[in-house]
C-alpha cells in the first residue's frame, strides 16, 4: 500500500515536469546557483546530496549486515506480489514455479492441503494481469504528477509517451511475474544482490540454522521446509548455498508443524553471533560444535549464542 500510495500523497517520488525529487511533501532541491561561492556550492551538495544518500545507504548496510535481506522478506512490495502469484500457481499446477520439475504434494507432512484444479489458472492470469498493469501505472506516477496521469486514464486521454510507458511496462510485468518472480529476486534485483553481498560478509548475522544432531527426524519428512521457500532454496544448506535468504521465516513455521507430533521442536531457527558460525561460510568441512543452547525452547536469550568456555 506504501509502494502505491507513496506518489500520491508526495510522500516519495521525482517530478520530470520540474526536475527535482519530492521527498515527505517537500522539494528536495540542491540549491544551486552560479552566483554561489565554492563554499557554498560545496556545503548545498554535502549536505542536500551526499549526505542523505550516504545516510540511507549507511543504514540500509547495517541492517543488511546484522540481519540479512530483510527488506526484501517483510517490505519489498515484489515479494508480496511473488508469494501471492506462488500460492495461486500452487493450487493451478501443484508447483510454485512452470520451472519445477515435479509438482508438490497435495498434502503435506506440516499440515498443509492444497487440491489443484485448472480453474486456479484464470484466478492466476487475472492477478498477474491486474498486478503488472497496477504496478506499469504507479510506477508512470513516480516519474510524472500522479494526478495527472489517473485523470489522463480515467478520461482516456494519455498522451503517446504516456500509453507507450504503461503498454511497455505492462508486458515486461507480466513476462516477469509469470516466468521470473523469485529468479529476478535471487539474480537480477541489485538492491537483493547488496543486501546479499553485506549479509555474506557476517558469519555472526542472523541466518537459518539447521539442527544437525538431529538430522535424523528429516528422514521421513517430506522436505516442508523447501516446499514452504518461495525462493525455492534449501534451509538445511550452508549459507553460501543459501546466499539469496529472504528471512522470512516460512520455512521454520514448516519445520516446526512437522515436528508438533515428535520432539516438538524445530530443526530449523533463527540463530546469530556463535550460533551462526556452524552455517556461516567458511569453507568445506567447517563444522564447529554448536552448543546445544542454540536450539533449546527454554533458552531464548542471546546467551545462548556466547562461545563456549
Amino acid at each position: 500500500m506504501l509502494f502505491l500510495l507513496a506518489p500520491i500523497l508526495d510522500i516519495f517520488r521525482f517530478d520530470l515536469n520540474q526536475n527535482y525529487f519530492i521527498i515527505l511533501w517537500q522539494p528536495w532541491q540542491l540549491g544551486i546557483d552560479a552566483s554561489q561561492s565554492a563554499i557554498e556550492l560545496f556545503w548545498n551538495v554535502s549536505t542536500r546530496f551526499l549526505l542523505p544518500i550516504v545516510t540511507v545507504v549507511g543504514i540500509g548496510m547495517f541492517i543488511s549486515w546484522k540481519w540479512g535481506r530483510l527488506y526484501c522478506g517483510w517490505l519489498c512490495p515484489h515479494f508480496s506480489v511473488v508469494e501471492m502469484i506462488n500460492s495461486l500457481m500452487r493450487r493451478a499446477s501443484g508447483k510454485l514455479s512452470i520451472w519445477d520439475k515435479e509438482p508438490l504434494p497435495e498434502k503435506q507432512q506440516d499440515g498443509t492441503v492444497i487440491k489443484t484444479s485448472k480453474l486456479w489458472w484464470i484466478a492466476t492470469a487475472f492477478t498477474v494481469l491486474l498486478f503488472s498493469f497496477v504496478w506499469a501505472v504507479v510506477l508512470l506516477t513516480y516519474l510524472l504528477p500522479p494526478q495527472e496521469i489517473y485523470s489522463n486514464l480515467f478520461n482516456a486521454a494519455l498522451t503517446r509517451n504516456q500509453l507507450l510507458f504503461i503498454s511497455v511496462a505492462t508486458f515486461l510485468l507480466v513476462a516477469e511475474f509469470t516466468f521470473a518472480r523469485h529468479l529476478f529476486c535471487r539474480f537480477g534485483c541489485a538492491v537483493g544482490l547488496f543486501q546479499s553481498l553485506v549479509w555474506m560478509a557476517n558469519k555472526d548475522a542472523m541466518v537459518v540454522g539447521f539442527d544437525r544432531k538431529r538430522a535424523v527426524l528429516c528422514a521421513e519428512c517430506d522436505k516442508s521446509c523447501e516446499h514452504a521457500c518461495p525462493m525455492r532454496l534449501k534451509p538445511r544448506s550452508l549459507k553460501r548455498n543459501m546466499f539469496t535468504c529472504t528471512q522470512c521465516m516460512q520455512c521454520i513455521q514448516a519445520c516446526e508443524k512437522v515436528q508438533q507430533n515428535n520432539s516438538g521442536l524445530s530443526l530449523l531457527k533463527m540463530l546469530d553471533q556463535h550460533c551462526a558460525h556452524d552455517t556461516s561460510d567458511r569453507g568445506f568441512g567447517y563444522r564447529p560444535n554448536v552448543p546445544n543452547g542454540c536450539f533449546s525452547v527454554e533458552n531464548q536469550s542471546r546467551k545462548c549464542c556466547e562461545p563456549e568456555k
